[in-house]
Order: C-alpha cells, then sequence, then structure tokens
C-alpha cells in the first residue's frame, strides 16, 4: 500500500484532506471569480456516471427533459414573495447588456420555478395534459459567501424537476417517489452513501414550498450532508403564473406542483463519505475506471501480457485503464491510489514468470498475488464484494454515530461526533436552542423511521446535526 503522507490525516484536519484530495486526485480547482470551480477529467467523469444513473431513473419516473432560459425577468421573483425573499440575498443580477441599461433587470437563475410556471401556464390546457413532467440539468448561481469546491460555490450543477398534477395527493406521492425511487435508490445502490430520508421543518423547507424531504448523509467527520431535496410547490406558483387547467367537470382548476433535485454537490459527498487518508474510494458501480492494469516494468513480455489482460477485462463490459506509461511505477500506484479505482493489477516479470499478477483491493489496501489466468472471471465478483463492502462501512459509521437524547443538551453533546435524534417539540424552542450551538434540524422521521408528511403528526423524531 502507498504511504500516506501524501495527505493530511483526516483526523488531523478533516477539511484540509478534503482540500488536498481536490488537488492531488485531480479532480476541481477554483475558479478565476471567486466561487467558482473548475472541473477536472476525473471530477467530471464522475458527475458523469451520477448525472447518467440519476437522468436513467428520473425517466423511469416518466419525467421527460427540457431546457429554460439561465436569465429570468426579475419580475418573475417577485411574483411569489416566500420565493424571493429566501433567495434575494443569493441573487446574481445583470443590470446591463449589450452596452446600455436594461429595461428591466435579469437574474441569473438560482432555480426554475418561475420561468417553467411562466411557460408550463401556456402548455397546460386541461386534465388531459396532466401529470406534466418535465426536468432540467443545467447550471444555476446563487451568491456563496464560504465556497467550497464541490459543496458550496456560487455557480454549480444540477438537474432540477418541476412537475403539475391534478390534485395534491398526486403531488405529494410524485414528490415522494422521486425522493425514494430516484434519489435515494441511487445513492444507496450507486453510490454507496446510505441516507437519512425525512421532512424539513418550516424553517428549513425550499422557499415558496409547502413541504420539503430531504436525503441527508453522514460524511467521514460526523457531519451531515443534504444531498437531494424534493419538494410538495402546492399552488403557490401555480396561483401567481395563473397555471390552470380544465378539470373533468368543466371547471378551472391551478394544478398542484412538485420540483426536486440534486447537484454537484454529490461528488463532495461521495468523497467525505468514502475516502480514506490515501485518497478517494469509488464503489465500482459509479467509478469511471473500474480497474487499472500497471506495467511494473515492461520486460520480458510484462507489458505485453497487461495488455492482453486489460483486452480481456474490458471484452467483459469491466471499464479498465491501461497504465504502461514511461514514469516511476511508484508515482504511478499512488496516482490510482489517490483516484480511488476500486481495483489494481500490477503485472511485472516476475509475476508474469509466475503465471500472476498482485491484485490490490482499494477499499482495504490489501495485496495478494492471484493467478492471471482467472482474473477476467474473478473481477466482477470482486467489485460486487467491494461495492457492499463500502456501502456497508458507511451504513456502521452512521450506525455507531447516532445516538437517542432525552435532552437537548445530549443532542448537542451527540451533535459533536454525528447524529442524534430527539423528540421533535413542534413549537421551535428546540430548533432555536440548536442553532444557537450550530446545529440544526436536520430531518423529521417518525419513530418506525417512515419519512412524515406535516411537521405536526404526533410523535415525531428530529434527526439533529452539524452540517455542511
Amino acid at each position: 500500500m502507498a504511504k500516506k503522507s501524501v495527505l493530511t490525516p483526516q483526523s488531523e484536519d478533516f477539511p484540509q484532506w478534503y482540500q488536498d484530495v481536490m488537488a492531488k486526485a485531480e479532480l476541481a480547482e477554483n475558479g478565476p471569480a471567486r466561487g467558482t470551480m473548475v472541473i477536472r477529467p476525473y471530477g467530471w467523469a464522475l458527475w458523469e456516471g451520477m448525472q447518467a444513473e440519476v437522468d436513467r431513473r428520473i425517466k423511469d419516473a416518466g419525467a421527460q427533459n427540457a431546457y429554460f432560459p439561465l436569465f429570468i425577468p426579475e419580475s418573475y421573483l417577485h411574483k411569489e414573495a416566500e420565493h424571493v425573499e429566501g433567495f434575494s440575498p443569493e441573487l446574481a443580477v445583470v443590470t446591463h447588456g449589450g452596452g446600455k441599461k436594461l429595461d428591466e433587470p435579469l437574474v441569473v437563475r438560482p432555480t426554475s420555478e418561475t420561468v417553467i410556471n411562466a411557460y408550463f401556464s401556456k402548455w397546460l390546457q386541461s386534465y388531459r395534459d396532466l401529470p406534466l413532467l418535465i426536468n432540467q440539468w443545467a447550471n444555476v448561481v446563487r451568491w456563496e459567501l464560504r465556497p467550497r469546491l464541490f459543496l458550496r460555490t456560487t455557480e454549480f450543477l444540477w438537474q432540477e424537476g418541476h412537475t403539475c398534477h391534478a390534485s395534491e395527493d398526486d403531488a405529494r406521492d410524485y414528490a415522494l417517489r422521486i425522493l425514494h425511487d430516484v434519489y435515494e435508490n441511487f445513492m444507496v445502490e450507486v453510490i454507496g452513501v446510505p441516507v437519512v430520508t425525512g421532512l424539513k421543518t418550516a424553517n428549513e423547507r425550499f422557499a415558496g414550498a409547502d413541504q420539503t424531504w430531504t436525503c441527508e448523509a453522514m460524511m467521514g467527520d460526523g457531519k451531515a450532508l443534504q444531498m437531494g431535496t424534493s419538494h410538495l410547490l402546492g399552488q403557490n406558483f401555480a396561483k401567481v403564473f395563473d397555471t390552470q387547467f380544465l378539470t373533468e367537470t368543466g371547471e378551472r382548476e391551478y394544478a398542484w406542483q412538485t420540483s426536486w433535485g440534486v447537484s454537484t454537490r454529490m461528488v463532495g459527498g461521495l468523497i467525505m463519505t468514502h475516502g480514506d487518508d490515501a485518497g478517494l474510494r469509488v464503489p465500482p458501480k459509479l467509478a469511471p475506471i473500474q480497474v487499472v492494469v500497471l506495467v511494473v516494468r515492461d520486460e520480458d513480455g510484462a507489458g505485453d501480457a497487461a495488455a492482453a489482460l486489460a483486452k480481456q477485462l474490458k471484452a467483459g463490459g469491466i471499464r479498465t485503464e491501461l497504465d504502461n506509461r514511461d514514469a516511476p511505477f511508484g508515482r504511478r500506484a499512488v496516482e490510482w491510489e489517490l483516484k480511488g479505482v476500486p481495483v489494481r493489477l500490477e503485472i511485472g516479470p516476475r509475476d508474469l514468470a509466475e503465471g500472476t499478477a498482485t491484485m490490490v483491493r482499494r477499499d482495504k489496501g490489501e495485496k495478494e498475488s492471484t493467478p492471471l489466468d482467472g482474473l477476467p472471471t474473478r473481477i466482477p465478483q470482486l467489485l460486487d464484494e467491494i461495492q457492499k463492502a463500502l456501502h456497508q462501512q458507511a451504513q456502521q459509521r452512521q450506525e455507531d454515530r447516532t445516538v437517542d437524547a432525552a435532552t437537548v443538551d445530549e443532542a448537542i453533546d451527540g451533535a459533536r461526533t454525528g447524529f442524534a435524534r430527539i423528540k421533535w417539540d413542534n413549537g421551535g424552542e428546540l430548533e432555536k436552542r440548536l442553532n444557537q450551538e450550530s446545529v440544526s434540524v436536520r430531518c423529521l422521521r417518525r419513530q418506525d423511521g417512515s419519512v412524515p408528511l406535516a411537521t405536526d403528526e404526533p410523535d415525531l423524531v428530529a434527526v439533529v446535526a452539524r452540517a455542511y
């Protein structure tokens, strides 16, 4: 296993470890404008993989992709008072264009509920047009005071879904379908990140929504990261944009709506959930490169054998990279370890003479000598094992660092190292006291762990933590 001195140890300085990983694994860099980022090819490959998996699930849920403008007339945002109040501190506003002052300022989209509703009101005519299910992949801008690559940037990439339904029940059911069947399923099954799903409090819900449901994940330092949200918008935006439809009985009614989104923040969540002192650990289902075949020394046919093995693995559907670069072997091994490639196969003259390769599992850092002949059949099974192991490790950490608290002080103390669960008071005092200690209610859940529909349901449990 490569030396771990390349990165700052997590236990010493977790935020610095994160920044080190960004640089050393060549994921992203700060852009020239404050709060922006340049996503490098390997970081982009991680996002591309996430995008493809989420997009497939969104389409399975019936939504279609479209695109809406980056610039939104400022007046649109002012139509929904709660919405503009919630986003005002984060807005970037364009006042000049083409060398002259604009008649009306344009807002660089922080989210697209307003502009999309302006078109929904044109497209939606009758109940036969429902449900109207639209998604877009785009960039958005929210002026960030404390930027951190992938986690909080002024400009970030995401998908935002927007839908119209005939009834509140239909809208709610769809918002929850997205939460569980799209977001939670992707996070658990593909990136191996266990999430706590629940309902946001009134203080934490999306500006302009009736309800917000969330996926919260525990990072390696015990802090929470909001990985994705799904909102029941009710008829709030429909009323201000006159998004109506003709019912079966011939009456006009405002549509019931949802919106939902996940962003490049998930890349940061992946890093902080699975990463260790040697760098990234990427779950095989997501990994752009699942296996790297390294030529130790290109002598006595080792290079040819490595190339043949890489070709075999690729033919078997394994995303494989052959590394026969003219660079020191140790440096190359450390590079792939930093990037978190799940399996490394090392072949040198000595290995070839014995008919073996040295196999290194990134999740464990263990090396073993294994016969070359059996690798094409063994690797797929090994990748499945690594996928499960990474999820289980993250799940175990979440369970070990989650405590039940009888008092607010106990909850605050539990949030120093992880999550705490405490009875929800629905009166605001609990949340106020927690916020004074930089602890927030991440979500509300029922006693049985299921997701509530309203914050005033009896006997709810608040999951609290410090958060990114």
